[in-house]
């Protein structure tokens, strides 16, 4: 534990703050989730919206630090191709 002052409000902040990042990081999981099941499913109009809201969550995320920008790149790629080979 520590001993200084803003030391123990850095504590405070950062279990605040890795919660909030958690928070973004499970809805960018369920996001993507729910597009690759909507992909099995071979639904397109699930598919579509699920993925303009996958890819919404994930700029989100690089907005706030939680992912890399080339990260976030690879990852919208990855789902474009899927929904490619739905609507194909």
């Amino acid at each position: 534990m520590p001993n200084i002052k803003s030391a123990m409000k850095r504590v405070k902040v950062i279990k605040v703050k890795t919660l909030q990042n958690q928070i973004v990081k499970t809805t960018l999981k369920t996001a993507i989730k729910k597009f690759e099941n909507a992909v099995i499913e071979g639904d397109i109009e699930k598919a579509n919206a699920a993925f303009k809201f996958a890819v919404k969550k994930i700029d989100q995320a690089v907005a706030k630090g939680i992912l890399h920008k080339n990260t976030a790149a690879r990852k919208k790629s990855q789902l474009t191709r899927k929904l490619a080979s739905l609507s194909a």
